[in-house]
Formats: C-alpha cells, structure tokens, sequence
C-alpha cells in the first residue's frame, strides 16, 4: 500500500499541476458547465481512450495517459461543482481558492481509493486499461440516468460517489500506464 499512495500521489501531483497551469491561463471557465455538461465532457475523453484501443491506431497526437489525466481533472471539476450553488459562473475564482478546493476534493478521493483499496486488496493491478475505460463509461452512463431522475436514487450511490469512482479509476489507469514506461 505504500508504494500504491506514492504512485498515487504523484499520478495526482501531475493532474493538479495541469489543472492549475490551466487555470491560470483560462481563468475558471469550467464554472458555466452544467453537470450534463461535465458528464459529456469526461464521455467526449473516455469514448476516445476507447476508440483508440479498439483500433489501435490514432490520429491526434494526444496521449492517452494525458486523457486520463483530463477526466482526474473534469473529476474534481465536477466534485468541486457539486459544492454549491454558483451565484455567478462567469465571475473568475481566485487561483488560490480554485487549488484550495481542488485539494480538499482530491482529499476525499484519496480516502476513499484508501478505504477500498484496503478492502478489495489493490484488486485494481490486475485489471486492463480496457476495464478502466470501460467502467469509466458504466459510470458516465449511470450519472446520465441519475441526471434524469432530477438526481434521486433508491436504492443506488449517488452522482458524486460515480464521480469520485472516475477519479480512482483514471488515477489507477494513469499508474498502470507508468509502471509500463
């Protein structure tokens, strides 16, 4: 477990570096999407991973791991919007404010990748970057249907449990990927 939360950290230390970097040169756009609009976006990346190991071949020059490295970020974009009401998402967040929540978000992933990952065993080794994708996917389709039920369950997770699952899953793919390099 050690060596997973080093691997994990620094998987993550690099997603939040660009997550910022972008931030300082796009300002917080990100606030006008919608949660509909988050989902699509992290769809648009995940359909793409799948596309190109189903092909084998790839045309733009984008690396996978740096689309992985966008749904961790589009992940915790949504956590973050799922704080608050936005009184006005054309209005710019401060850098420091947007790294402050993007730590306390990526926090709340960590515990949760600790406290499963104790109980299934790291289970998450073994497993392709294929399933990664594709469970990314699962869930992109049950935050859908959840989306159209105005955001209830009966009996199932919520939309931001989904959200923080993409997350690990992204994050675990980001350093299977390394471990091959």
């Amino acid at each position: 477990m050690e060596q997973t939360l080093l691997q994990y950290t620094q998987a993550l230390n690099a997603c939040k570096d660009i997550f910022i970097k972008k931030a300082a040169d796009y300002g917080t756009s990100w606030r006008v999407l919608r949660p509909i609009s988050v989902v699509d976006q992290l769809f648009i990346k995940a359909q793409r991973i799948r596309n190109i190991q189903e092909m084998g071949v790839q045309k733009v020059e984008d690396r996978i791991d740096s689309e992985f490295q966008a749904i961790v970020n589009y992940g915790i974009i949504a956590l973050i919007q799922l704080d608050k009401p936005i009184s006005n998402p054309y209005q710019d967040m401060p850098l420091t404010e947007v790294q402050q929540r993007y730590e306390a978000k990526a926090h709340v992933v960590q515990e949760v990748m600790e406290a499963k990952n104790h109980d299934y065993g790291e289970a998450w080794r073994d497993m392709s970057q294929e399933s990664f994708t594709d469970l990314i996917l699962t869930k992109l389709l049950r935050i859908k249907q959840i989306l159209r039920n105005d955001g209830k369950t009966l009996v199932s997770e919520g939309i931001d449990a989904n959200f923080v699952d993409i997350v690990n899953y992204a994050l675990f793919a980001l350093i299977l990927i390394k471990e091959k390099q």
